[in-house]
């Protein structure tokens, strides 16, 4: 087994990309500010844990934990709306 910080033996370069990717310190805020936007609506008793649900992002920006803004729907539909989002925007 890899120590911490170490990679497996025949680990892809994919996933050696997306595991930085991922421990970057803008990911890290954005993650965390996903994770406080999910905590809030768990408090209000709009989502539990495994529910399947998804917090939404109205306005797309994770930094916005407003009320107004943060709204909940199923894990297909959200993603998908994001992605023809992504797709919108090129």
């Amino acid at each position: 087994m890899p120590k911490k910080g170490e990679f497996k033996k025949g680990a892809k370069a994919d996933s050696i990309r997306q595991r930085a990717y991922n421990s970057s310190a803008e990911q890290k805020r954005r993650r965390a500010e996903r994770n406080a936007s999910r905590a809030k609506m768990e408090r209000a008793g709009k989502v539990r844990k495994g529910d399947g649900k998804d917090v939404d992002h109205r306005n797309h920006n994770t930094a916005d934990k407003s009320s107004k803004n943060l709204g909940v729907m199923s894990r297909s539909k959200n993603r998908a709306l994001n992605q023809y989002d992504k797709r919108k925007k090129k």
